[in-house]
């Protein structure tokens, strides 16, 4: 039961929910668990409910909640120095970087702050690398992106997304760029000009329903890239750092891209941390004063990614996902369900996709919270699956059960 009160009464749910309601803006619309306490795997609610998380925060807490090794990060920084901004240096950020772009293969990092943050980031490195390095005249440079993409929200992300509801009502929006269908590489070569700059892909795309495309999709958009001297830029926000069963997704297809997006699980769900990866002739673009942020690359952001990558990898958790994504996607295809279309995915990163006439995944989300179970609907009809890499197989086969249950129901 909660202690935080209004007045001598403990709140309950309901009171949490009211408050939201009340005094938030209403741009949300999340299932009505209210989370207190989470470890590892496990969340629970402000009436002691205990919950198998199964978004991971959108996979920001790959790693597990609240893991021991970066909160002592986290609390140990804390105690010397948070925040000097990047008018001064400070003792982590080197550090931070030299341990990224070792781990990645890459020779520099730019440190931000949100996912959205470091999409612009690489929106403008394309842009100025597009009018400084390839010679492309400024302001006339454009960039390929996907259909059902999701980068972010600001106006110019949603300037390329083909999502009405995320668009409606925020137009004028910002010009250059190009809405091919996805998975279709030979319409990327199709559209390509002199004046082309980048080709911004989503290795999986997660918002639009775990949708993994055509094998070798990538390695022709590599091919189509270098032909044309354009720069191929993965968004690994939410399938990288071993969502997948790789460290980066688009490792499954022996590619190296010119710029990778990184953000999410960069931080274990501590500290919003993002960025991108990239050589010098792209990172080289920019100079003091032309980019930057007040929180990017802070000391106690960049110890607790440290702690964070250092995780992921001596605990093994990409491979667990390796592992453990096959074993659960097959568990979950020997459902015999009217409501699944298709389950797809990898590693840990699940969709089921259900029959429009199985109305909606709402309410096949709202059934598993019932039973323990936390699960988000995307795209209206899609069940989308991403638990921290810590899960054991025990607890799949306890979620299997539950998703057995509400989907061979009515």
């Amino acid at each position: 039961m909660s202690t935080t009160t209004l007045s001598d009464t403990p709140l309950k749910t309901e009171d949490y929910i009211a408050l939201e309601e009340r005094w938030g803006a209403h741009n949300y619309h999340p299932l009505d668990v209210v989370v207190q306490r989470a470890e590892g795997v496990w969340v629970w609610d402000v009436e002691g409910n205990k919950y198998l998380d199964f978004l991971a925060a959108y996979s920001a807490v790959n790693q597990g909640h609240c893991h021991p090794r970066i909160l002592a990060a986290l609390l140990e920084q804390a105690r010397s120095v948070t925040l000097t901004s990047r008018a001064f240096r400070n003792d982590q950020l080197g550090l931070f970087y030299k341990e990224l772009c070792e781990l990645a293969g890459f020779q520099k990092f730019l440190p931000m702050n949100t996912g959205a943050e470091a999409v612009e980031t690489a929106l403008k490195a394309a842009r100025k690398w597009a009018w400084q390095v390839k010679g492309i005249p400024d302001g006339q440079s454009e960039i390929i992106t996907f259909a059902n993409n999701f980068h972010g929200r600001t106006i110019t992300i949603v300037s390329f997304s083909t999502e009405e509801a995320y668009r409606a009502g925020f137009g004028p929006f910002t010009p250059g760029f190009r809405v091919l269908p996805y998975g279709d590489a030979e319409a990327v070569a199709a559209a390509m000009h002199p004046n082309v700059a980048a080709v911004l892909v989503e290795p999986i795309q997660g918002e639009a329903g775990i949708v993994v495309p055509p094998a070798g999709y990538l390695r022709r958009l590599r091919e189509i890239t270098r032909e044309h001297n354009a720069l191929l830029i993965c968004d690994e926000i939410q399938s990288g750092l071993g969502r997948t069963g790789k460290l980066f997704a688009y490792e499954h297809e022996a590619i190296r891209p010119d710029v990778v997006i990184v953000g999410k699980a960069l931080s274990g769900g501590f500290y919003p941390v993002s960025g991108i990866l990239a050589d010098d002739e792209v990172m080289g673009v920019f100079h003091p004063g032309e980019h930057g942020s007040t929180y990017g690359g802070n000391p106690m952001a960049a110890a607790v990614a440290r702690a964070a990558l250092a995780v992921l990898v001596e605990e093994g958790m990409v491979g667990r996902s390796a592992e453990l994504g096959p074993y659960f996607m097959d568990r979950l295809r020997a459902i015999s369900s009217p409501h699944v279309k298709e389950v797809r995915g990898k590693g840990l990163w699940i969709g089921i996709e259900l029959h429009r006439e199985a109305g909606g995944a709402r309410r096949f989300c709202e059934a598993l919270q019932k039973l323990g179970l936390l699960c988000k609907e995307t795209h209206d009809h899609v069940i989308r699956i991403a638990p921290p890499l810590t899960i054991t197989k025990g607890e799949i086969d306890w979620a299997v059960e539950r998703l057995e249950q509400v989907l061979t129901g009515p």
